[in-house]
């Protein structure tokens, strides 16, 4: 058996099994469950497909486009015409032809190219002739002016706080990332910029 291919040893192997009684498979089945955990079983291979595009459904854009990085089952998954087609009309994003059913990815297609043209289409700021400058004058505080310490004074260090933008964190994560499959709602961030 170990001098055997992979292949002969699968041919014996079905021989066998297809010779075993129903109680023999079950046992054989149990003892392959026991090797493999229930975590490394992907659940989307066990469990109905419509169940596995529901869970899918509550995903955004760009979760989708991470999980059809994970394999090539999840990638045929999330690229469903049934999974865009819901994203794509909340917006009242429409396709202006009908699909035949051999093409696949077309309404993901048509949600990339959405919110890449809303990218480009930006309010373009106006020229300098059209902008008004406010005359702007000083605010006086009500509060005295401190008088610098003198050098023979105590030599108290003054620790120095930050403005409320910045973060005492050197390297932020929370950073903003443009992407074309933000979290964020398209036309809300259009209208905004």
């Amino acid at each position: 058996f170990d001098k055997w291919t992979d292949g002969q040893r699968r041919m014996i192997l079905v021989d066998l099994l297809e010779r075993c009684s129903l109680s023999q498979q079950k046992f054989c089945a149990k003892q392959l469950q026991a090797r493999v955990p229930i975590e490394a079983v992907d659940f989307t291979t066990r469990l109905p497909r419509v169940l596995s595009l529901y869970i899918f459904s509550f995903l955004d854009p760009r979760s989708l486009c991470r999980c059809a990085q994970v394999s090539w089952h999840w990638k045929y998954l999330s690229e469903l015409d049934q999974l865009w087609m819901l994203k794509c009309l909340r917006f009242g994003w429409l396709l202006n032809f009908c699909p035949t059913p051999f093409e696949q990815g077309v309404w993901k297609k048509l949600y990339v190219e959405m919110v890449r043209e809303l990218r480009l289409t930006r309010p373009q700021t106006p020229s300098k002739d059209e902008f008004i400058v406010v005359d702007v004058q000083a605010v006086k505080s009500n509060i005295p002016e401190r008088k610098p310490s003198e050098a023979g004074q105590g030599m108290a260090r003054v620790r120095k706080e930050l403005p409320p933008w910045r973060s005492s964190d050197r390297n932020p994560t929370d950073t903003i990332r443009y992407n074309y499959l933000d979290n964020c709602d398209p036309i809300e961030q259009a209208r905004q910029a």
